[in-house]
């Protein structure tokens, strides 16, 4: 599976299927929820990687959190502390920092 074929696993099981564990390859990693907002997230490794998938937050200005708004299903990816991409109803935009980093496609 490539990353971003387990990126879109993610966002699948944690919110569109609302799983309380993601499975990837034989490997468990549990849903949380942010003490603060009660968004979902959910952190996992890839080749090597340590990732972090997030829930869009509505509350924010950003026009991902405008579609979120609108019923949308968002989660923000980040690995080494920066943004890397997000899925967005089963579609992915990968951001710069994915390509800085390193990550493989």
């Amino acid at each position: 599976m490539t990353l971003a074929e387990t990126l879109i696993a993610v966002w699948q099981q944690a919110l569109a299927d609302e799983k309380p564990v993601v499975e990837l390859d034989a490997k468990r990693y549990r849903v949380q929820k942010t003490r603060a907002k009660g968004l979902r997230t959910v952190d996992f490794e890839y080749g090597g990687h340590r990732l972090t998938g997030i829930e869009q937050n509505p509350r924010t200005a950003s026009r991902w959190a405008e579609l979120a708004r609108k019923g949308q299903r968002i989660m923000q990816f980040s690995s080494a502390g920066r943004y890397v991409g997000n899925v967005c109803e089963a579609k992915l935009m990968r951001y710069p920092a994915w390509t800085a980093l390193g990550l493989p496609d």
